[in-house]
């Protein structure tokens, strides 16, 4: 949560534009408020709302950016899958709660401010560098904005950001807790220890039949048969209708025509990029590579590590058109003159070249073929499935419904999850996952509708009966029962004597005794951290260890195997606080902000509850393509 809240206020909209335009800002977009008229809102907060024109905007947004930076289309049903309708609304509603308190107290944000505001938006500015009007409209208008709803967009951003700070300002880390959690962190202790593997028990004798009888019943799930479905399915796939299906050449031409993108890769440049403040600053970068320097060199000198300018594999479309022109027309290690940036001035160097390629309509010609007869064929088959789905509901058997529209019949009396019989062998049932799995999801006696596999096939499936798991016989399973059993008995046998070490460590003050009693050495162990795991101290121990006085033992199961081990603390260090390192300081801000970061979240959480927050789950659904959920 340390930088969740600050998405409340701080920078948000002045990064909208950073990067591809449309987008970053919308997933998380406010907008203007509406009042008034509850029926359309798709929450309210107070007296305030969130209209579902509104939200049907930076819905709509928020899918194409997550579209962008995955690189491919997001549907509707993935985004509810992610959860994204909810986080973009229940982030629209935690700022509205905060612009309500800000317009209850009076705080608002002036002209002159909210202009300086969008002036330093970067993608605002022209080729000058500078606030360009007609560049704001284009940006605006694309992401669905008027020019006067994203000055009060603006407007409520910065007011809620004067709140924020309000709330925030001044908290710090009171330095005694500051102190305490990194002590607490940076702790440093050494043990001495013994490892208690198994060998240091004896054996276990065999248990009595009503033991293991028991032990059977107690874990049914490791000694039963498997549930067994008897089961009538039908079935058709592509292979019994691909053979009806004729691809002309024509309609190979014009499926390569109308997709011709897909089968031009377009060149790959692996980029790198250096960003300077001014043009001058560029050019006599520029004129240092001429004469020889390297452009790592440059960046290093700069304080830009190497991968600070990485750009990565592009091709010319992820460029700007300017940009691209110029980096598309050199050679490999070539680097552009300076170029204007929507960040300063930049030099691009080609380090790699991928070509590009096409495919002809020769080379694609078995490719559509076999495209086009699959997609006529799953065509069909949907034909065929809703044409059963017909017939069934007008009364006729699976039987005489699969008939009458050409699909396959079969019947197996029992098989398993896994396509098995009772005896084990395989039964004549597909050996598909998707069929296994619509079987046993399938209610007795309730006959479905034709369903999808993905091998296209389709499936119809009748439950006819269930033969639910039995506990299998003693003498068929007593050697894998008991193998399991003496397993467990060691296992808590082995932690037991771990425990009885440890008490006698304890009442020795040393590991020597316990340590000669099971033949093991004592050993001594590095320097260990809270972080520290490896094949002695697992994170369970050292929790332990960490959590002991002073020359006291505990005992946790060995980082690797299967063993114990007991630890005895040998010594504490707690390194000095290096109050007057950066780094340190660096922490104890972070910690502060996230201090402010809590509070801001305890007073929204506290707002929502005041104000009262309703969400019309109808005009959701409807917004994000989920009726009905």
């Amino acid at each position: 949560m340390l930088q969740e809240m600050r998405k409340y206020t701080k920078s948000w909209i002045a990064n909208i534009f950073l990067g591809v335009l449309t987008l970053s800002f919308v997933s998380w977009g406010v907008g203007d408020i509406l009042r008034g008229r509850v029926s359309t809102a798709v929450a309210t907060v107070g007296d305030s709302s969130i209209e579902q024109t509104e939200f049907q905007r930076d819905y709509t947004n928020a899918l194409r950016n997550e579209g962008q930076q995955r690189g491919k289309s997001i549907s509707a049903d993935e985004a509810r899958k992610a959860g994204l309708p909810m986080l973009l609304l229940n982030r629209s509603i935690d700022r509205l709660v905060l612009d309500n308190v800000a317009r209850k107290l009076g705080i608002t944000a002036s002209d002159a401010l909210v202009t300086q505001e969008i002036h330093a938006i970067p993608a605002f500015a022209g080729l000058t560098g500078q606030f360009d009007r007609q560049t704001f409209e284009q940006s605006i208008s694309r992401i669905g904005y008027s020019e006067q709803g994203f000055i009060e967009l603006v407007r409520q951003d910065t007011a809620r950001g004067q709140l924020a700070h309000a709330i925030e300002s001044g908290l710090e880390i009171p330095p005694g807790y500051a102190r305490a959690l990194f002590a607490y962190s940076t702790e440093i202790r050494a043990a001495q220890y013994i490892v208690v593997e198994d060998k240091s028990l004896g054996a276990i004798p065999p248990p009595p039949d009503a033991v293991l009888q028991a032990y059977i019943k107690a874990h049914a799930d490791r000694f039963s048969t498997p549930e067994y479905r008897d089961v009538t399915y039908a079935w058709v796939g592509p292979d019994d209708v691909a053979a009806g299906i004729t691809v002309t050449d024509d309609q190979i031409k014009s499926a390569y025509d109308n997709n011709v993108d897909r089968f031009i890769t377009p060149e790959k440049r692996g980029l790198q990029q250096i960003t300077f403040p001014s043009q001058d600053e560029a050019k006599a970068a520029r004129a240092k590579i001429a004469a020889g320097t390297k452009f790592e060199q440059i960046a290093a000198a700069r304080g830009e590590k190497p991968s600070d300018i990485e750009l990565g594999e592009l091709v010319a479309a992820d460029l700007d058109p300017a940009l691209s022109k110029a980096a598309f027309a050199l050679p490999q290690d070539g680097v552009t003159q300076p170029l204007k940036a929507a960040a300063g001035w930049v030099l691009i160097r080609v380090v790699k070249i991928v070509p590009g390629k096409t495919t002809t309509l020769d080379q694609a010609r078995d490719q559509i073929r076999k495209a086009l007869v699959q997609e006529t064929a799953q065509s069909k088959l949907t034909d065929i499935a809703n044409a059963y789905t017909d017939a069934s509901s007008g009364g006729l058997s699976l039987l005489e419904a699969a008939k009458k529209v050409g699909m396959h019949m079969a019947h197996i009396p029992a098989m398993d999850g896994d396509g098995l019989a009772p005896d084990g062998s395989k039964t004549a049932a597909p050996d598909d996952p998707d069929f296994r799995k619509q079987v046993f999801r399938t209610e007795p006696n309730e006959e479905g509708d034709p369903q999808p596999a993905k091998s296209g096939i389709y499936y119809v499936v009748a439950v006819n009966g269930i033969l639910p798991p039995k506990l299998k016989p003693l003498d068929q399973v007593r050697a894998q029962a008991l193998a399991s059993w003496t397993a467990e008995q060691r296992a808590i046998l082995l932690k037991q004597k771990a425990e009885q070490l440890t008490a006698q460590a304890n009442r020795e003050d040393s590991l020597d005794g316990a340590a000669k009693a099971i033949g093991a050495p004592v050993q001594s162990s590095p320097a260990l951290n809270r972080g520290t795991t490896n094949a002695d101290f697992s994170a369970s121990l050292l929790t332990a260890l960490f959590d002991a006085m002073p020359g006291k033992s505990v005992s946790g199961p060995r980082g690797t195997g299967h063993a114990y081990v007991v630890a005895r603390v040998t010594g504490i260090v707690h390194p000095p606080i290096p109050a007057n390192e950066p780094g340190f300081r660096t922490g104890l801000q972070e910690l502060s902000e996230n201090l402010g970061t809590g509070v801001t979240d305890s007073f929204v959480a506290a707002q929502k509850a005041k104000q009262g927050v309703t969400i019309n789950t109808k005009l959701l659904n409807n917004v994000t393509g989920a009726e009905g959920s």
